[in-house]
């Protein structure tokens, strides 16, 4: 990186540190110049794109603005500086220019802007339909080998990682890997029923943990999922995580039973009456434990809550985002490294937390080799798999593309029964893919090619 580069990269870190800071007790119209300001500093065309969605999100005074000004007020002082200087500065500023210029001036590819490791397999819970129920429960990264990975991950610009499992808060030792990388930002999906006031007291020390916490609607479906008193065990852990001053949301999977209930208003003003600040919703995959495919919303249904999202997203103060249905926001599919990958307690890469199909091992090889196998630079040469964005998925909308990369690169299961998303499930699986292509072109053409907005912020929220 040049001296110019470093000087631009400098002040916009400074710019955007001054954003954050000021937002709790800033101006809308001081809050508009700074990102003028902050469009003068960058030269990378998709910042200036963001900073201009950002200042008319300002102007209207969107639920979101409306959501970070009373996080950032609400925050613990370590949480509130490590949300600033590791996730925005370190990842998107930082790590950033490092991962697009530098590192791809060098090597050729773009190394991905977060990365999933499940430490664990182990978990306290047995929940039916879990996309990780049939890997091995003993399977367990040692403490040595997740530290190389997130140092490697690092020296690639990735200071985003996403631990997910198993149950993360089943390993003490990785209380050790927070305080050691103090300069990454780590997000955490867990089932929340082992965070007590505690735990929670320590997270906010670190600053730089936010737990996304399992919940599946409200008390009834939650247990009849999850068991008996889970619900009452994640609501005292929002409380204490609220309390404490720590970042934290709601991990959603969207299923045929719950689909209308985990978007109704009433459970969604839950969540913000509880301090939850993120909402993320996961489709149901026919994966893990007994995979069923009467689990999997319906097209139709699938259909309605994207339209349901955004509804939620103009009206609540709540970040939310939906893992299917926002391809049109990150053009496509970003799993197999593009921006992202996971790997998972056995070691091996997977392209993405629900692809269970994998050619390398991290015990055998690094992060930087793992990224540029011909397995991921397959998925990635492929993307987006189709015109329309509102289809990303190689497993459930373009299965076809799935089946290909996986017997050219002789990619192997990651757990007994894997594979049957290309053989038992195959057919059913196409034609769930059939069934939503037609509901989802006519969305692509009436609501995001004629209006003018295929992809981006503004199409999120309008």
């Amino acid at each position: 990186m040049g001296i110019v580069d470093r000087m631009i990269t400098y002040t916009q870190r400074k710019a955007l540190r001054e954003i954050m800071n000021r937002l709790p007790n800033f101006s809308m119209n001081g809050l508009i110049r700074m990102t003028h300001l902050a469009e003068l500093l960058t030269r990378n065309q998709d910042d200036k794109e963001i900073l201009r969605h950002m200042r008319d999100a300002f102007r209207r005074e969107h639920p979101t603005v409306l959501l970070a000004r009373d996080v950032m007020g609400r925050l613990s002082p370590n949480c509130r500086d490590r949300l600033v200087n590791n996730l925005l500065l370190n990842d998107l500023v930082i790590g950033n220019s490092l991962r697009e210029n530098e590192i791809y001036e060098r090597e050729g590819f773009v190394p991905p802007l977060l990365l999933v490791i499940s430490p664990t397999m182990r978990c306290n819970l047995r929940c039916y339909g879990c996309y990780a129920g049939e890997y091995d429960q003993h399977f367990g990264l040692p403490f040595e080998l997740v530290d190389r990975i997130i140092g490697e991950a690092k020296e690639l610009g990735i200071y985003f990682i996403t631990f997910s499992g198993g149950e993360v808060f089943t390993r003490d030792d990785i209380w050790k890997i927070y305080e050691k990388h103090n300069d990454v930002y780590f997000q955490l999906y867990t089932n929340g029923t082992l965070i007590d006031r505690e735990a929670a007291r320590r997270l906010a020390e670190l600053g730089n943990v936010a737990p996304m916490i399992s919940v599946e609607g409200m008390e009834e479906r939650t247990e009849r999922r999850r068991g008996p008193g889970t619900y009452r065990r994640i609501m005292a852990a929002m409380d204490a995580l609220a309390a404490e001053g720590v970042v934290f949301g709601a991990s959603c999977t969207e299923t045929r039973e719950n689909i209308d209930e985990i978007c109704s208003d009433e459970f969604v003003d839950m969540l913000v009456a509880k301090g939850a600040m993120v909402l993320w919703y996961f489709q149901y995959i026919p994966i893990g434990r007994a995979p069923a495919l009467d689990l999997m919303p319906t097209p139709e249904q699938r259909d309605e809550f994207r339209r349901r999202v955004r509804a939620v997203r103009n009206g609540k103060p709540i970040f939310v985002g939906d893992f299917w249905n926002d391809g049109y926001f990150v053009g496509g599919c970003i799993a197999g490294g593009r921006h992202y990958l996971h790997i998972n307690a056995n070691g091996d890469v997977e392209p993405c937390v629900f692809c269970h199909f994998a050619v390398d091992n991290i015990r055998e090889k690094s992060l930087r080799e793992s990224l540029q196998s011909d397995f991921f630079r397959a998925i990635r040469a492929r993307q987006p798999y189709t015109d329309n964005l509102l289809r990303p998925c190689m497993l459930v909308d373009c299965p076809e593309v799935l089946e290909e990369v996986v017997r050219a690169h002789g990619a192997r299961p990651t757990h007994p029964g894997a594979e049957s998303l290309i053989t038992v499930l195959r057919e059913p699986i196409r034609e769930y893919a059939e069934r939503y292509a037609r509901l989802a072109d006519r969305a692509w053409e009436k609501e995001y090619i004629e209006k003018g907005y295929a992809r981006g912020y503004a199409g999120m929220c309008s």
